[in-house]
């Protein structure tokens, strides 16, 4: 089900002042730390779950 060798690339665009708890877990179980900080995982069901729950606050590119 998850494409093997394919990779996600996200950075944190907005700020995480007045967001909801949850979206704030999410964004730290991503790994982000600050604005501006680009992270990459491996392209599978479970991170785009958490990304589509915060995708207004970050922008998202696949890697091959």
């Amino acid at each position: 089900m998850s494409d093997t060798g394919k990779q996600v690339k996200i950075t944190q665009i907005r700020s995480l002042i007045g967001v909801k708890p949850k979206h704030r877990k999410t964004m730290k179980a991503l790994g982000f730390k600050r604005m501006h900080h680009t992270i990459v995982h491996d392209s599978n069901p479970v991170i785009w779950g958490m990304i589509r729950l915060v995708r207004h606050l970050v922008r998202i590119e696949e890697k091959a």
